[in-house]
């Protein structure tokens, strides 16, 4: 198994960025008729985490989750990391190209 992380270029710098995901997302609950002080932690999935690029990277995410998911496969690695996760390295090299292709230096791998 190879995993590589997934960098998109930023908006506003134009340096390759990847978001690293710090703490679980907590979900509250609010009721019409009490106070619920329960909240639960969740840490987000591979793609769930390429969405919140969104704004952020020159190339929208929905056009980026398709591209890679036929070659790999989204997740989160143990740091909180974007990565992209492959069985074979000749995926990750079909992917490297398939990226280029379609969107140039926009979106990249690195180890």
């Amino acid at each position: 198994m190879i995993r590589l992380r997934l960098f998109g270029r930023c908006r506003i710098y134009h340096d390759p960025v990847s978001p690293v995901l710090r703490a679980p997302a907590e979900i509250g609950w609010d009721a019409w008729f009490r106070t619920i002080d329960l909240v639960t932690a969740r840490r987000l999935k591979g793609r769930e985490l390429l969405m919140r690029t969104r704004g952020w990277w020159t190339v929208d995410p929905s056009e980026i989750a398709p591209v890679v998911e036929e070659h790999g496969r989204l997740v989160v690695g143990e740091k909180g990391e974007l990565m992209v996760e492959f069985k074979d390295p000749s995926d990750a090299d079909a992917l490297t190209r398939a990226l280029a292709d379609r969107f140039g230096d926009q979106v990249l791998l690195s180890p």
